[in-house]
């Protein structure tokens, strides 16, 4: 009988420490799946080895590796993040996603980690005079389709209407070989891809201190049922912003801590 008691007490305590493991993972699941535009340097990017790098990429899996959980990113089409995150094909979209209203009707968002304004870029030496939105008036204009800046410039029909196109390219870097190959005149772009792309291509492009639409943030977004994943990724994120960690990461990526949150 005392053999029977240990043994059962013996299996309970291998199924509590399981119970404990499981939880300590704290999430219920053992991988996060997560969204993400593969082509979106220096968020998410591939490198010329084929290896996925990036700013977003490494917060994600420190986020993960503290959460106790495998990490999975799935590249998805930037215009149709929405059937992604509400059909459960992705738990996150962690790509340098703006917070907007629009988002907020299918996502929750952490807290916003970053700025970002849209700008605009054209060939080096700016053969259109280009200053500002005003100067864009005939010209061929183009910006990620999906995009805050898309968003902005169809909710503008004046602006719009007096371009001689407006254009949308699937991700950056066909929206950089469309500017090479003159089909456009100018992007509207994400500044921090912008600026990434003036690193590697300092001859080719060209930067136009210029904001276009509003001011926005950058937020990590989830399915708005899934409150708890939220609030546990933001858990182990404020960590890493108070320990240093986060602004190693953008130290690393940008020279300079761009990191939103105030450490506490």
């Amino acid at each position: 009988m005392k053999k029977i008691f240990l043994l059962l007490l013996i299996l309970l305590m291998v199924s509590g420490c399981g119970s404990d493991d499981k939880e300590s993972n704290s999430i219920g699941k053992d991988k996060l799946v997560i969204g993400i535009d593969e082509s979106f340097a220096p968020m998410g990017f591939r490198n010329e080895s084929g290896e996925l790098v990036g700013f977003d990429v490494d917060l994600a899996k420190e986020a993960a590796r503290r959460l106790g959980v495998a990490i999975e990113f799935k590249s998805i089409d930037w215009d149709k993040k929405e059937a992604e995150i509400t059909s459960g094909n992705v738990d996150i979209i962690w790509n340098g996603c703006d917070i907007t209203d629009e988002y907020k009707e299918y996502m929750i968002f952490s807290k916003p980690y970053m700025d970002n304004r849209q700008i605009l870029m054209v060939k080096k030496g700016n053969p259109n005079e280009i200053q500002s939105e005003y100067d864009l008036a005939g010209k061929i204009v183009a910006t990620q389709a999906g995009s805050n800046s898309e968003d902005y410039i169809n909710n503008n029909e004046s602006l719009k209407e007096s371009f001689a196109a407006f254009k949308t390219y699937r991700n950056v870097q066909d929206g950089f070989k469309a500017l090479t190959n003159g089909e456009y005149d100018v992007l509207i772009i994400d500044e921090i891809a912008a600026r990434y792309e003036m690193i590697l291509s300092p001859r080719t492009f060209e930067i136009i201190e210029a904001t276009i639409g509003p001011v926005t943030e950058f937020g990590i977004g989830f399915r708005k049922d899934n409150v708890e994943l939220r609030d546990k990724v933001q858990g182990v994120f404020d960590d890493m912003i108070r320990d240093g960690t986060a602004k190693k990461i953008s130290e690393q990526w940008f020279q300079a801590d761009l990191i939103k949150l105030k450490r506490k």
